[in-house]
């Protein structure tokens, strides 16, 4: 006799997020795939207490299309019965008579500690109901246990132990779009505007807003400025204007307070702008007050791949738990997915929320993670720019060349911007070299305006929100402008270091610059890469600068496409990506859009594999009843095949489908470079920019650690769970695809096979890899 089925459930709990929809399409889909019923518990705990209609199974097209769905699908509601235990045990009851010993939940610290809470009491709760007759030992014998994984759902992202929360990236976008558009009738009117975000206990959207906009001033619960912190912000903004910057903005978290626990409120902050009394700032001062557009929306690309593999991972931690094994939730450690004890990171928000009462605030910043406290650092360094507090001794003052090479990506000017910032703020002498190394070569003594010059803080301050680049990027490479040359320039101009931005072309000139060296003395400067390319394909790294304000791009233009596939019900769009021999792009977009199927340049395209999937598609399309949401995608990256582009996938599926549906191929282009770079590229442009700064100060003026130390040559860069620098020669060596210009090992590569399952790709043979050199020959003439 087979044995049952394995039930595992879903639900969302306390207030919505962004992403919530694509957690419960992974579940269900990945639940499934492994064999398993899977279940949606509507409406939160109410759900669970009032079983019936509320807890139902789902199949495989019941999540179709939810991926682009802002909010939760199943809803999500307050449950007072949840709280006492009659209503857990009524609870209990019904995931009993539903066969559920297994429960997923995506929501806050309160949904999760209500959930572990449940598990704790589960088997006194089947004893419960066996005693009073509501159930039989016979219905409980099998569900004697129950195993409970926690996803983190909340735009605050105020739980400990994750970097991220599902939906915090999503709330930070609407966030810095609304301070954008603001931004522009601020300077327009010479005014100054109040912004008020959510963040009851965590000020993480109101930092990362304020550093991902440039804003002059943020308040956030757990660092209160100074005793008098209204003198400390007129001061701050009095230098800003004396700058000549038309705009001021100042960022409040509704949870701010001052060191004695008073609540700081955004019409105390417009009084101080506006007062006209003498000495008073007298600026024109508006209040904006965001609230729930903050929540609202569909997911970023973001959070719709971290909700995705963050649900499979869920369904995998389930399956595996055993009774002794303690209540985990899925964390995300700067790219690395892990699980973690429940509790224990329940115990440490707790602790900061403690920490704030009890006006503990070094201990609050302390508890936060890293980068809140990096990023923190970061806000201080550049609204602090032009003041002498921290600047070095003149002996101790560099000069430092800022060079932007390959093309644009969006977080470059960000990047620059903080590095300006935090050269100022040390006393060091920031010098832009325009349009790359063939500006530094054949323009850099232009008249009246040569391409090697200071940068002006009043022009650069403007820079945190532009996407591009506004000191100009090129291809070009030193050996390409003359080594000789370059070396020349940079003793000319009496470089102290390099802060080099950009995509593999970076790269290449790093290791070109590293290797001259030994020839050219000038060149032992140090260097530092920040890489920045929508391709994502720089070895040393997992995230460059510029691939997430891509990935947003080309999800909305997906989700325009497949919203008219999908009005015409039966119809499959082929979108071709860009990203270079790296298929990252195409990857993440199509985990984040649902997509049928992803061709690469890792994996190639053979006509075995084309085959599969048009039976598989004419399949899909034979059983549709008409029902919506009935269009489909395939991404295909610009360098997946010589031979079969995106146009002639289309006509393959076109002549294929017999006239039974519609093909049509669509190029996005150059539209994937983005306009606005997105709150994360800036953020993180931000941070690891002054991280590269402190790294290069860290040699000194006049240094010459380029002859012996590997790290003066250097990659800054994401790995797993760190943020770290390698040298250079080290990753070309070891780390670097130089005919693919790509990493060897790339991370994002685990995500293939989860687009393919959740896409419902049927397994599908792999291209042969090409024959090279003589071996190629030789099976050419058959004697091999």
């Amino acid at each position: 006799m087979e044995a049952p089925k394995k039930k595992i459930a879903v639900m969302t709990s306390g207030g919505d997020s962004p992403g919530m929809n694509a957690v419960v399409r992974a579940v269900v889909r990945t639940a499934i795939h492994l064999g398993c019923d899977a279940f949606a518990v509507y409406e939160g705990y109410e759900g669970l207490v009032k079983g019936g209609d509320l807890i139902r199974q789902m199949g495989w097209s019941d999540v179709r299309g939810w991926l682009s769905e802002g909010g939760t699908l199943i809803g999500t509601a307050r449950c007072m019965a949840f709280y006492e235990r009659p209503g857990r045990l009524t609870a209990a009851k019904n995931m009993v008579l539903h066969g559920i010993d297994a429960l997923i939940i995506c929501g806050g610290d309160g949904s999760l500690t209500g959930a572990d809470k449940f598990r704790a009491e589960w088997p006194s709760l089947l004893e419960e109901l066996v005693s009073t007759g509501q159930l039989t030992p016979d219905q409980v014998k099998p569900y004697k246990h129950l195993n409970i994984v926690g996803l983190v759902g909340s735009i605050d992202n105020d739980l400990s132990g994750t970097d991220a929360t599902i939906g915090c990236y999503s709330a930070l976008a609407r966030i810095c779009e609304m301070v954008d558009y603001i931004e522009a009738t601020a300077s327009s009117h010479s005014r100054a505007f109040v912004i008020e975000v959510m963040g009851r206990h965590c000020g993480w959207l109101a930092l990362l807003a304020g550093v991902a906009t440039g804003a002059d001033f943020v308040f956030i619960p757990e660092r209160p400025v100074s005793d008098c912190w209204q003198e400390e912000m007129c001061a701050v903004v009095k230098r800003h204007r004396s700058y000549g910057k038309r705009k001021t903005i100042v960022i409040v978290a509704e949870g701010a307070n001052d060191k004695d626990g008073n609540k700081i409120t955004p019409e105390q902050i417009k009084d101080l702008l506006a007062d006209k009394s003498e000495g008073g700032l007298a600026l024109d001062t508006r209040i904006t007050t965001l609230g729930h557009v903050q929540r609202g929306g569909t997911a970023v690309a973001y959070d719709r791949m971290l909700g995705t593999i963050q649900g499979v991972e869920a369904v995998q931690a389930v399956l595996e738990a055993t009774p002794e094994t303690e209540t985990c939730f899925i964390a995300i450690n700067e790219n690395k997915i892990v699980r973690k004890p429940l509790m224990k990171a329940v115990a440490e928000t707790k602790s900061v929320s403690k920490a704030i009462d009890e006006k503990q605030f070094d201990k609050a910043m302390s508890l936060r993670d890293t980068e809140f406290s990096d990023q923190y650092k970061s806000y201080l360094t550049t609204t602090n720019v032009k003041t002498d507090e921290h600047k070095l001794p003149e002996k101790q003052r560099m000069r430092i060349g800022f060079i932007n090479v390959g093309a644009p990506a969006g977080g470059m000017n960000a990047a620059v911007r903080a590095a300006v910032a935090y050269c100022f703020s040390r006393g060091h002498t920031p010098i832009g070299i325009y349009n790359g190394f063939a500006g530094f070569a054949r323009h850099h003594d232009d008249k009246p305006l040569g391409s090697v010059r200071e940068f002006d803080w009043l022009e650069v301050d403007s820079w945190a929100s532009k996407g591009g680049s506004e000191i100009g990027t090129n291809r070009e490479l030193p050996s390409e402008s003359g080594m000789d040359l370059i070396a020349d320039l940079i003793k000319q101009y009496e470089f102290d270091a390099l802060f080099i931005v950009g995509g593999f072309e970076a790269f290449h000139a790093l290791s070109q610059l590293r290797i001259a060296r030994d020839k050219f003395p000038s060149l032992r400067i140090p260097m530092v890469l920040l890489p920045a390319t929508i391709s994502n394909n720089v070895p040393g790294t997992e995230h460059s600068l510029g691939s997430d304000t891509c990935l947003n791009e080309l999800v909305q233009y997906c989700d325009k496409i497949k919203q008219s596939a999908s009005a015409t019900r039966r119809r499959v769009f082929v979108i071709e990506t860009q990203g270079g021999r790296s298929g990252c792009i195409a990857t993440i977009a199509g985990l984040s859009v649902g997509a049928s199927a992803v061709y690469i340049p890792e994996e190639g395209i053979s006509l075995d594999m084309l085959n599969t999937d048009v039976k598989h598609l004419k399949k899909v399309f034979a059983e549709d009843t008409g029902q919506s949401r009935a269009g489909r995608l395939i991404l295909v990256n610009e360098k997946a095949s010589s031979v079969y582009d995106a146009k002639l996938i289309a006509n393959i599926i076109r002549d294929e489908a017999h006239g039974r549906f519609e093909s049509r191929e669509s190029i996005p282009g150059h539209v994937q470079q983005g306009g606005v770079p997105s709150p994360m590229d800036r953020c993180r442009a931000v941070r690891h920019a002054i991280k590269c700064m402190e790294h290069l100060q860290g040699y000194g003026k006049k240094s010459a650690a380029g002859a012996t130390d590997p790290l003066s040559a250097a990659v800054i860069g994401i790995k797993g769970s760190e943020l770290v620098f390698t040298p250079a020669k080290e990753l070309e060596e070891n780390e670097t695809d130089w005919p693919n210009r790509r990493p060897k090992q790339a991370e994002w590569l685990r995500m293939c096979g989860i687009v393919d399952v959740l896409g419902g790709r049927p397994q599908h043979a792999r291209p042969e890899s090409n024959l090279q050199g003589l071996l190629a020959k030789d099976v050419k003439r058959g004697i091999a």
